[in-house]
């Protein structure tokens, strides 16, 4: 990491970390895209297991290399809420419906 001399200079290296960050988070979403094609129900979209799990590895990882976990657990955790509603509305959104007892809609297209 730079040590900057300026105030300008070190917003140029958030601006350049944002670029990244917002990159990285178009990558993710196509891999989350990619995931929901496997996921048949709302439930198995949500999965809250497979949440705790990167929440822990993201977690884990932020302490090894000196980042704030809770930061990052408030980060993934927004993060994560947010590609799941994204990927349940693209579910509803498209030709599923609601089973006749008003159940979870199925998120493979009939």
């Amino acid at each position: 990491m730079d040590k900057c001399a300026s105030l300008e200079e070190v917003r140029a290296h958030i601006d350049r970390l944002d670029h990244d960050f917002v990159a990285l988070l178009a990558e993710r979403g196509s891999y989350v895209k990619q995931a929901a094609r496997f996921k048949k129900n709302s439930d198995e979209v949500r999965a809250p297991h497979r949440v705790e799990q990167v929440i822990a590895r993201v977690t884990s990882l932020a302490t090894e290399l000196g980042a704030n976990p809770v930061v990052v657990d408030a980060v993934y955790r927004a993060m994560i809420a947010a590609f799941i509603e994204v990927e349940m509305a693209a579910a509803l959104g498209s030709d599923t419906s609601r089973d006749r007892k008003g159940g979870e809609a199925d998120l493979v297209p009939r």
